[in-house]
């Protein structure tokens, strides 16, 4: 019998290119590890994106046919999965395929119903705010005052305090 598997506890950033997303993921996963806390990430990608390079072994399995490929070493393993035309696979597909975590942080899936911190900056592609339409934004972290924000704005550089905001919301403790 497996072990009773616990809900995942999902975070979303998102934000317009360029609005500090990945940057802001990138400390928030330091924070909540020195936190003790174990951590998992996933990028949504909009583009056509590989992470293999021709002419590598892996590259050459794939070009062949296989429908997934994985590379194993002693210090980590990655499995790439064709989807040969089938539909890219939704949030909840790919958060069933991971290890369980203590929190998963999910850069992008502007759509999905988790709970969102929007990351913002002047220099980002577009000004036009999320939270206004989206109830599931919790918070808005940002380079610049937010006016007639109705969530929580805290400044984009105090990952302390995003993160003590975000571990409250989902009923984070340390592990």
């Amino acid at each position: 019998m497996e072990p009773q598997r616990r809900p995942q506890r999902v975070l979303g950033v998102t934000g317009w290119k360029n609005s500090g997303k990945t940057t802001l993921v990138e400390r928030l996963v330091g924070e909540f590890i020195r936190r003790g806390l174990t951590v998992s990430t996933i990028k949504h990608a909009h583009h056509d994106f590989d992470i293999d390079r021709p002419g590598a072994d892996s590259h050459r399995h794939r070009q062949a046919g296989a429908r997934e490929v994985a590379v194993v070493s002693n210090a980590r393993f990655a499995i790439m999965h064709e989807l040969a035309g089938a539909a890219e696979p939704d949030l909840i597909a790919i958060l069933a395929r991971m290890a369980p975590v203590d929190l998963v942080i999910v850069e992008g899936y502007k759509r999905e119903p988790i709970p969102k911190i929007e990351a913002r900056r002047r220099d980002a592609r577009s000004q036009e705010p999320l939270a206004p339409t989206d109830p599931t934004i919790f918070a808005i972290a940002a380079d610049h005052p937010a006016e007639d924000a109705a969530v929580p704005v805290l400044d984009l550089d105090d990952t302390e305090a995003i993160a003590d905001l975000a571990a409250e919301r989902l009923g984070l403790s340390a592990g």
